[in-house]
């Protein structure tokens, strides 16, 4: 079960954040936005590791929370949103929807 609501928080992310971010396509954004749009699916690569990387649906929670207030995720979002990306302040009401509902939050 535990496994299941870890899995299953990595997807949400997966699908909603991080995915639509790396598959978005330097084609479809001015060549003066090219680099940040590198930029941001760089780190988005990183964060998309380190959540799987995760043990626990718990844990995910926890640094999903503390993500979303940190000032280098805070960095990234602002770029994210200038690129008209998701962030994770943009899902993170769903993504506490089906926290509670796999029993991961406190």
């Amino acid at each position: 079960m535990a496994s299941d609501a870890r899995s299953r928080l990595v997807d949400f992310l997966d699908h909603e954040a991080f995915d639509p971010i790396l598959r978005a396509s330097a084609g479809d954004y001015p060549r003066s936005r090219h680099a940040k749009l590198h930029d941001v699916q760089r780190a988005t690569e990183n964060e998309k590791r380190r959540y799987h990387g995760y043990d626990s649906a718990r844990e995910i929670c926890r640094m999903f929370r503390d993500d979303l207030v940190c000032e280098p995720a805070r960095r990234i979002d602002r770029e994210l949103t200038a690129l008209d990306l998701p962030t994770l302040d943009s899902v993170r009401e769903a993504f506490e929807r089906l926290a509670a509902d796999v029993g991961a939050t406190h």
